[in-house]
């Protein structure tokens, strides 16, 4: 298999006088593990040890090997450490990853395998690539190995979604989020690897339903499996009433976090804050302390 890269980049990133050199296609030494047609247990027993081999060095060792190895240049090399990932798979969920991070002022290096996909978002994207993520010269090339926190969120294949998890802990990115389809799905990337793995869909379908079945919930977010922060319609027998009144964390165990009004947002209200109809208290607590509220 060869590598093999078209990068999109912003002019703002390019170094004055200082051409990119081509990008050679080198064969991978990976080629091995990627013609798998399903994923049987032979597969994580192989891959495990490799999981469990890619802990990130410490800093002096990647100094060393800094020093010992001639790489090539990437116009995605780091100049800091912070606030910088690469995400990987751009299909809707990825591509609002990708987005959202570059509206809060990260740096993000989006890769996809699909040409049109990549050309489509080089508008909005400062950094986009089209490579094989499940090629580790291709990641290399890409400068992959100098970002601290990897996102994978291929959804359709879950073979390159699995592979391309090892192939980040293989090249030293410290933190790596995968998406999952299934539970199964999401035991076998933290078997190989991920520090974390999210279900977007299980998520979403378990919010909605959480606020379909409680009358005047507006939205909730899960923080563990029984506390999360609820939103919901202020009840009737909480009009009038200031915070200290309502005593909701000693008689709910509930915490006021904040006050909507109409358009307005108060946060963190006093104690002497007055509750009136129409508003939408947020609180953090358990759900059924939130049901128990509006009794």
């Amino acid at each position: 298999m060869t590598a093999s890269i078209q990068i999109k980049q912003s002019a703002v990133d390019e170094e004055p006088g200082r051409q990119s050199p081509a990008m050679e296609p080198a064969a991978s030494s990976w080629g091995r593990f990627l013609p798998i047609h399903r994923i049987p247990g032979r597969l994580i027993r192989a891959l495990s040890p490799l999981a469990a081999q890619t802990t990130s060095p410490a800093p002096e060792v990647r100094e060393d090997r800094a020093a010992q190895e001639t790489v090539q240049y990437s116009p995605f090399r780091r100049r800091g450490r912070d606030s910088e990932f690469v995400v990987i798979g751009l299909g809707r969920f990825g591509t609002a990853v990708a987005t959202t991070l570059v509206e809060n002022g990260r740096t993000v290096l989006a890769i996809d395998s699909d040409h049109d996909r990549v050309q489509a978002l080089s508008g909005e994207l400062p950094h986009v690539v089209q490579l094989d993520a499940t090629n580790i010269d291709a990641l290399r090339q890409a400068g992959v190995e100098t970002f601290d926190t990897g996102l994978v969120c291929i959804g359709t294949d879950f073979e390159n979604n699995l592979l391309a998890t090892v192939l980040l802990r293989q090249l030293g990115v410290q933190r790596v989020i995968a998406k999952a389809l299934t539970i199964t799905q999401r035991e076998i990337l933290l078997k190989v690897g991920a520090d974390e793995v999210i279900l977007p869909e299980h998520e979403a379908g378990r919010r909605l339903g959480r606020k379909m079945a409680v009358d005047h919930l507006v939205d909730y977010l899960e923080v563990s499996n029984d506390v999360g922060v609820v939103e919901l319609l202020a009840p009737p027998s909480t009009w009038e009433h200031s915070l200290s009144e309502l005593s909701l964390r000693q008689r709910y165990g509930l915490t006021v976090i904040a006050v909507r009004r109409g358009d307005d947002l108060i946060v963190s209200p006093s104690a002497s804050f007055q509750i009136k109809e129409e508003d939408i208290v947020v609180v953090l607590g358990r759900m059924e302390d939130a049901e128990r509220m509006r009794q």
